[in-house]
């Protein structure tokens, strides 16, 4: 794979990390009046509903242009019209089964070619790790008629490269079946009711806290059940999920764990629209459980059962655009009371009138510690169900369990379709006698038993070329700087460079 090394990377994905609303893709953080633009994916009208709830607050992805990171959220009816096709490509995307054009086929791809180059992997000295990962994905939406869907998708991992610290299944698999759904939707007295049932991803939530986990070669699916309920203004969601256990082979080696459950309510509330010149600002409560079993925590294994409690508060205002989270969890771990906090705060201010204007920045992410390495006494240490980690960095150091992180940001475009984002972030421990965390509830050996709040400093920067409607570039570049609490526990600075290259079609 010496090949892909210097131009390398992933579409949706390649949006420039600012401090704003999370999307999910490769940490991408868009502005949210931004999120749903051009013709696709914003009105897919299957159902009747005369006014629907708006498509970009649904949990259905990011929509850039004319593609989306979900691509089932897609809707290319258009290119019946042959004068709308652009190329041979859009021919691929409505594929009429019938004479009336209500059963057809849409056809989506991705190739995606990507290197990382990482000195001091995980923060320990160690010789340079190159990864170069390829990602090729084919997916087919059959609609049968405007109320039922089938909606299946096969990605293909591959991985090489140098000193590899990493053979997991999320970054080398032969083959996986990462969706595979059935889907019901129709109007009930002017509401848009659906049900969707299968493996596909869900990311009804602020992207910290559910994402697809781009970073990753195959992207994070569920299997089970989601419903909604949608009007103009409100609108509500049930699900039941267990998380997708990953074999490494091919498409029969993937399982539905049993021993993970996500299940819960989502609220909607679409606010004032009317302040600041109009404003897009949406309230959504949510109360989760999430069950893992045999979780390790420190020393001790045992069952986590999770009640989340929390609201999202996000959208724009004017040239403001915030994303606001915050939810308190209790339940138990084995017979361990938990009690924790986490509250992630984000928000950018645009410098001119136009979208495309530089905008500045300032993310507040704190996810609560304590008693994670003890063994005993209540449990605080905050998690996510399976949110995406690449916002405290791609080098996957940090995550939101006893962390304060506070980011300065800075976002411009230097020239047509080409953005830069530049963050600095300095990230705390708020609990001196508990563990610096990296993902997976994985504390950094040591660290508990050395003083200090102070974890590291990181500087950052990530590029986004929109080559073409379907080609896209990214890099991003960043630099960790262990400081007090990680330098005392023996670890190390560390450095990470990316590029990604993906085409879309």
């Amino acid at each position: 794979m010496q090949s892909i090394m210097l131009a390398l990377a992933f579409a949706g994905a390649a949006q420039p990390n600012l401090p704003t609303a999370s999307s999910d893709d490769e940490s991408a953080q868009a502005p949210v009046a931004s999120q749903a633009t051009g013709d696709v994916g914003q009105d897919r009208d299957e159902t009747p509903a005369t006014d629907p709830y708006p498509r970009e607050a649904i949990g259905e992805g990011q929509v850039v242009g004319r593609l989306a990171s979900t691509r089932w959220t897609e809707d290319w009816r258009a290119m019946a019209d042959q004068a709308k096709r652009d190329d041979f490509l859009d021919r691929l995307k409505f594929l009429p089964l019938s004479d009336d054009g209500e059963v057809y086929l849409t056809l989506s791809g991705e190739i995606r070619v990507r290197s990382d180059f990482l000195t001091n992997t995980g923060l320990v000295e160690r010789p340079t790790e190159r990864r170069d990962r390829l990602r090729v994905i084919g997916g087919a939406d059959l609609h049968l008629g405007p109320n039922v869907r089938l909606f299946a998708e096969i990605a293909h991992g591959g991985l090489d490269g140098r000193n590899l610290t990493t053979q997991q299944t999320n970054f080398k698999n032969d083959l996986v079946v990462q969706q595979a759904f059935a889907e019901v939707s129709g109007d009930i007295a002017g509401l848009e009711a659906g049900a969707r049932y299968g493996r596909q991803e869900f990311l009804d939530g602020s992207a910290l806290l559910i994402g697809s986990r781009d970073f990753n070669t195959i992207r994070f699916v569920v299997n089970g059940l989601r419903t909604w309920v949608r009007g103009s203004r409100v609108r509500a969601g049930l699900f039941d999920f267990e998380f997708t256990e990953l074999g490494a082979g091919g498409t029969s080696d993937d399982r539905s764990d049993d021993d993970t459950r996500f299940s819960g309510v989502n609220l909607g509330f679409v606010l004032a629209t009317d302040m600041f010149g109009g404003s897009k600002l949406y309230f959504d409560p949510f109360i989760w459980r999430l069950r893992q079993n045999d979780l390790t925590w420190g020393p001790q294994i045992a069952d986590d059962r999770r009640l989340y409690t929390g609201a999202r508060l996000w959208g724009s205002a004017g040239p403001i655009t915030v994303d606001w989270n915050a939810n308190y969890q209790s339940g138990s771990f084995g017979d361990r009371d938990i009690s924790a906090w986490q509250v992630f705060l984000s928000q950018t201010y645009r410098l001119g009138e136009d979208r495309t204007a530089p905008s500045v920045g300032l993310r507040f992410d704190y996810g609560s510690g304590g008693n994670g390495t003890s063994g005993t006494g209540t449990l605080r240490t905050a998690t996510t169900p399976y949110g995406i980690n690449a916002p405290f960095g791609y080098q996957i150091t940090m995550t939101p369990t006893n962390l304060l992180a506070v980011t300065p940001g800075f976002n411009f475009q230097a020239f047509k379709n080409f953005s830069v984002n530049l963050e600095y972030q300095l990230s705390y421990r708020p609990e001196e006698t508990d563990a610096v965390y990296r993902p997976i509830n994985r504390p950094y050996v040591g660290t508990d038993q050395v003083s200090g709040h102070k974890v590291a400093d990181m500087i950052r920067m990530q590029t986004r070329w929109n080559i073409t409607p379907r080609l896209f570039l990214g890099t991003r570049t960043e630099y960790t700087i262990a400081r007090n609490v990680l330098t005392r526990a023996g670890y190390a600075d560390s450095f990470f460079a990316t590029a990604w290259l993906s085409y879309r079609f």
